[in-house]
C-alpha cells in the first residue's frame, strides 16, 4: 500500500484511536506533588529533579527485566558457551546445502505468496516474536518459508519512483513489466489518472494469471485486504489508478485526465472481463466496491449495480458450478470443494487485524487459503493461486509494530498450511514481498528480550532506547521529543495498538526502498537465487510451469501483450 493514498486503514475494524498511555505521562511541571518547588531552595528544586529522574531510570530498568523471555534459560546460555555447539551446527548446516538438488521438473501447481510490507526487518522481529510465543528461543528459531532451500533479493523499485508502491510491484512480479507507481496492469507508457492512455490496449500488459488460463490451469487469489485492492488487482487489472476500486471512486475525483474517456473501475473488470471473470477462486474483503450503497453499504457503488449478483448470473448461464459466502462459518463449514467458482467477500473493506476484536465473522488467511487449494486441485492441469498477507502493510503505515508482527505470523500460518497441502515435486512455492517498509531494529537488547521492549538507555541523554522504531508515520509525538522529562512507551506493550516511536512526522508510514527476500521452494527454485529485478520472478514462475511467455528462454517476449 502506498502512504498517503489510503485513508481506509483496516475499515471494518471500527477501533478507535486510543491515547497513548505513557509511562511517567505527567511532567515535573504538571505534577501536583511539585507545587511546593517553586516555594524551595534552588539546590533543594536540584535534587528533587534528580530524585525524579533516578526513580523513572529504576522504574525503567524494572520494566526492561520484565521484557526479558524467561523461556530463554540458563540451560540455553550454557550451551551456546561451548565452542563446539556451534561448529557442530554450522557442520550440520553445511551438510544441508550439500544434500540440496536442483529440481528441474514441470511445476504443474504455482503458489505465490505476497506478505505485504513485508521487509527482512519484519521477517527478523516476527521470527522472535513467533519463537517466544511459542515458549521458543526466539532468536534461533525460524519462520516456515526461511527454511527454503532457495533464497534471493528483488529490487523493487517503479520506472518513476525510487522508492515503489504496491501497485508498480505487483504488476512487476505478476506481469513481468516494471511501470510507473500507481498503476496497474500498464506499461510506463500510461501515468497516473491517465485515461486515454489507460483505454489504449497497446498499454496493456497481461499477467502470469492470465497466462495460467490460456494453459488450461484453475487460478485462484486470496487476501485479507479489498479483493480489489493493489495487490490482487495486479493480476487482473488495467488501471491508471490503483485507488479508482468502484465506480464512486472515480466519480469522487477530479483527477481523470481527459473525462470524456471514462476510466473503468476495478471491480468492474475483475467481474466482467478476462482474465478476472475466470478466476475459479476469489477470496477477501471489499463488498463496498462491488455492491451498491444501502443502509449496510454506506460507501457502496454509486451506479447501482450488484456485481456479486452479476458473478452468480453469469456463472450459472454458463452451466458453471459456484457458489458465494459471506461469513467464516459458510466458508469452513460448507462443502466448498463440491463448486469450480468459489467468491467469498467476508468483509466490506480491509479485515480486521487478527490481534484485534471484532474478527469472528471472517477466516483467517491461512483457512482462505486451504479452501482455495482444495478447490484449485481438482484440476488435472493445476492452478495458479496468489496469496497476499495484507495487514502487514497497514499496521505499519500505523507505526503499529506488534500487530504487523502478529500478521507475519499469520501469513507463516497461510504459508504452512500451502506447504501442507501440495507436494514439492510439482509445485513452485515463491514467498517474498512487494515493498519494504522504515521498521528499524536496533540497539544492544539482552538475548531473549520482547522485541516491544527497549534496548538499554542513552549513553546521552540518559533516556530509554527502544527496540523497534520507525522512519516516519504517527509515531511521531512531541512526547517523543525527548525533552528530559517525558516518557513515551515502554510498558504500553500490552496495548496492541500502540503506535511505535517515529523520527519524522507523517500521517502514514512511508514504504521502504531497499530490496526484499525471495524465497523459493520446488521446480526451478534455484532460478530465483542471486539478486536480480523484481520483474524476473513471473518469468521464472512460468519458465518452470511452461506457460506464457516463459515457455522456453527463447520464447520469452520483451512484452506480453493482450
Amino acid at each position: 500500500m502506498e502512504a498517503g493514498c489510503d485513508k481506509e486503514v483496516v475499515k471494518q475494524s471500527g477501533s478507535r484511536q486510543l491515547p497513548t498511555r505513557l509511562l511517567g505521562e505527567r511532567s515535573l511541571q504538571s505534577d501536583p506533588s511539585m507545587a511546593l518547588v517553586n516555594h524551595l531552595p534552588k539546590v533543594s528544586v536540584v535534587f528533587l529533579v534528580i530524585l525524579a529522574l533516578t526513580q523513572q531510570i529504576g522504574s525503567l530498568t524494572s520494566s526492561m527485566d520484565r521484557t526479558r523471555n524467561l523461556e530463554f534459560s540458563s540451560q540455553d546460555i550454557r550451551i551456546e558457551k561451548d565452542g563446539d555447539y556451534w561448529l557442530e551446527k554450522a557442520s550440520n548446516a553445511l551438510k544441508g546445502q550439500l544434500q540440496k538438488r536442483q529440481q528441474t521438473n514441470r511445476a504443474k501447481n504455482i503458489i505465490l505468496l505476497i506478505g505485504d510490507g513485508m521487509s527482512l526487518t519484519t521477517v527478523t522481529a516476527a521470527r522472535i516474536y513467533g519463537g517466544q510465543a511459542a515458549g521458543k528461543n526466539g532468536e534461533s528459531s525460524s519462520l516456515s518459508f526461511e527454511n527454503f532451500p532457495d533464497i534471493g533479493l528483488a529490487k523493487t523499485y517503479c520506472v518513476n519512483s525510487q522508492v515503489a508502491d504496491s501497485a508498480c510491484t505487483a504488476t512487476a512480479y505478476l506481469t513481468g513489466v516494471k511501470n510507473n507507481r500507481a498503476t496497474i496492469g500498464v506499461t510506463a507508457n500510461v501515468t497516473k489518472y491517465d485515461c486515454r492512455a489507460e483505454q489504449d490496449t497497446k498499454n496493456h500488459i497481461t499477467s502470469i494469471l492470465d497466462w495460467a488460463q490460456k494453459a488450461n490451469k484453475s487460478t485462484g487469489i486470496v487476501t485479507n485486504t479489498r479483493i480489489t485492492h493493489a495487490t490482487p488487482a495486479g493480476a487482473y487489472a488495467h488501471s491508471c489508478y490503483r485507488h479508482w476500486e468502484s465506480d464512486r471512486d472515480i466519480s469522487d475525483s477530479n483527477k481523470a485526465i481527459d473525462q470524456k474517456r471514462a476510466c473503468r473501475d476495478i471491480a468492474q473488470q475483475l467481474i466482467r472481463d478476462l482474465p478476472g471473470k475466470n478466476i475459479n477462486v476469489i477470496l477477501g474483503g471489499g463488498r463496498e466496491k462491488l455492491l451498491p450503497s444501502s443502509q449496510e453499504i454506506k460507501r457502496g457503488r454509486s451506479d447501482n449495480i450488484d456485481l456479486i449478483k452479476e458473478w452468480t448470473r453469469e456463472k450459472t448461464e454458463r452451466n458453471l458450478r459456484n457458489k458465494y459466502v459471506a461469513t467464516r462459518s459458510q466458508l469452513v463449514e460448507g462443502n466448498v470443494t463440491e463448486t469450480d467458482y468459489l467468491l467469498g467477500l467476508f468483509t466490506d473493506s480491509h479485515f480486521q487485524y487478527a490481534l484485534l476484536p471484532g474478527k469472528e465473522s471472517q477466516p483467517s488467511l491461512a483457512e482462505m487459503t486451504e479452501a482455495a487449494i482444495r478447490v484449485l486441485s481438482k484440476n488435472e492441469e493445476g492452478y495458479f493461486l496468489l496469496v497476499e498477507g495484507g495487514l502487514i502493510d497497514l499496521a505499519h503505515h500505523a507505526n503499529k509494530a506488534h500487530i504487523a508482527l502478529h500478521e507475519t505470523i499469520e501469513f507463516d500460518m497461510a504459508i504452512r498450511k500451502a506447504l501442507e497441502l501440495s507436494n514439492a515435486n510439482d509445485t513452485l512455492i515463491v514467498v517474498t514481498a512487494d515493498h519494504s517498509h522504515t521498521l528499524t531494529h536496533s540497539g544492544y537488547p539482552v538475548r531473549g528480550s520482547s522485541v516491544f521492549g527497549l534496548a538499554g538507555i542513552s549513553n546521552v541523554d540518559k533516556m530509554p532506547l527502544p527496540i523497534l522504531s520507525y522512519a516516519a508515520g504517527p509515531g511521531y509525538h512531541h512526547t517523543f521529543t525527548r525533552d528530559g522529562l517525558r516518557y513515551p512507551f515502554w510498558d504500553d506493550q500490552i496495548d496492541k495498538n500502540f503506535r511505535f516511536p517515529a523520527t519524522f512526522p507523517q500521517q502514514e508510514a512511508n514504504h521502504g526502498g531497499e530490496d526484499v527476500p525471495v524465497y523459493a521452494k520446488g521446480p526451478w527454485s534455484h532460478l530465483l537465487t542471486g539478486s536480480y529485478e523484481q520483474n524476473l520472478i513471473p518469468i521464472v514462475m512460468a519458465y518452470a510451469a511452461g506457460i506464457g511467455p516463459g515457455k522456453t528462454p527463447n520464447e520469452i517476449s520483451p512484452l506480453n501483450r493482450k
